[in-house]
């Protein structure tokens, strides 16, 4: 017998901008989540680069985004089912999978967001129910579509007695505002990754500066930073949601045409991401007093350093310390988002999103 809505057990993938593969979390959702296991599946480097081409028009988009769902499927399944083998578990042990898919375009001001997978192939190869496209339903509410993830944070990190920030560092970087009291907000702040990853790309041949070795080698470059901070974006009022459409390689260029060294520039673009995250927290969620990391960007030592200077007394700990590894938040997100659609309770958060009320997001494809 398939396993129930009620049953407690979930699997949540993710793979965000940073385009580095696949997260799979094998989550509890009883009274209080608990990360049970967890698996990664790297993209080869052919992905990769075919993922980063649908991120712009071109030719027979169509015909290569349809080939590319199905083999996110295939490898979406195959994480999977290695993780329930991992477990010693079977798929009817499993109430339903949340799967994200993969952002190939987030235009909410157009009215859609695409998060590539072929949910129904997927559902197929591991005869498990699917939970997909999240992001539809609130854009069509008049919403951003994202992040998704405040309402998990919420769930999880909340405290009463404590006026909290969750700060999501991958490709984009989000916060999640957690007042003790009172409504929940949310939103990007900007770059988290992305273009530190794509000048790793051009200046080292390497997909990311690891650890942020490069970047603590160099000085910020006062006049490029400027330049950067002056982006219309960073002085949006929420609800506010941004990708790869804007903050790109191309972005960069046209931000540093005589370029630089490549260390300072490294260094200016880590500034960039950790300043812009202070500054949104510093006006939108002014009364944190506690500052909580997760997302790749954890990893990235240079980058938290420079962050924790900028928060200053606030502090800065990871999500560790509140009972999830920081590499697995958002998948277990998923999950949760999952869980919420088969009850039939809403996922997104209006004072979040920009959505004019709670809806229940995702399209279900049954096992």
């Amino acid at each position: 017998m398939s396993a129930t809505p009620g049953s407690g057990l979930y699997l949540g993938l993710m793979s965000g901008t940073s385009l580095d593969g696949v997260d799979c979390a094998l989550a509890d959702l009883g009274a209080s989540p608990r990360l049970l296991a967890s698996r990664f599946l790297p993209y080869p480097t052919e992905l990769k680069t075919a993922l980063l081409a649908l991120s712009e028009s071109g030719e027979d988009e169509i015909e290569r985004a349809g080939r590319i769902a199905a083999e996110l499927a295939g490898r979406y399944a195959a994480c999977v089912e290695a993780l329930l083998g991992d477990a010693g578990l079977a798929a009817r042990d499993i109430a339903a999978i949340g799967c994200h898919g993969q952002t190939v375009r987030h235009r909410p001001e157009r009215g859609y967001s695409v998060q590539l997978v072929n949910a129904a192939l997927l559902a197929e190869r591991t005869g498990i129910t699917v939970v997909a496209d999240f992001r539809s339903r609130d854009i069509a509410a008049g919403g951003q579509g994202a992040p998704l993830v405040p309402a998990f944070h919420a769930a999880c990190f909340r405290d009463a007695g404590r006026h909290r920030v969750v700060i999501n560092i991958g490709g984009i970087a989000n916060l999640t505002d957690l007042p003790a009291g009172g409504a929940v907000r949310g939103f990007d702040s900007g770059p988290g990754n992305i273009l530190l990853d794509a000048w790793a790309r051009e200046t080292l041949g390497a997909e990311r500066d690891q650890d942020g070795d490069l970047a603590s080698t160099g000085a910020n470059i006062p006049d490029l930073l400027e330049r950067m901070l002056a982006d219309e974006y960073f002085g949006r009022l929420p609800p506010k949601s941004t990708g790869r459409e804007r903050f790109n390689a191309k972005w960069l260029a046209g931000m540093a045409p005589d370029r630089g060294r490549a260390a300072d520039v490294q260094a200016t673009l880590a500034e960039l991401t950790a300043r812009s995250i202070a500054t949104d927290i510093g006006r939108h969620c002014p009364g944190a007093v506690e500052a909580y990391a997760c997302g790749g960007g954890v990893h990235n030592a240079d980058l938290m350093r420079r962050l924790r200077a900028h928060l200053g007394g606030r502090g800065l700990a990871t999500t560790e310390s509140l009972g999830i590894h920081p590499d697995w938040v958002e998948a277990m997100a998923f999950a949760w988002l999952a869980k919420r659609a088969l009850e039939r309770s809403p996922g997104n958060l209006p004072e979040v999103t920009g959505a004019r009320g709670p809806r229940v997001l995702g399209a279900i494809y049954p096992a």
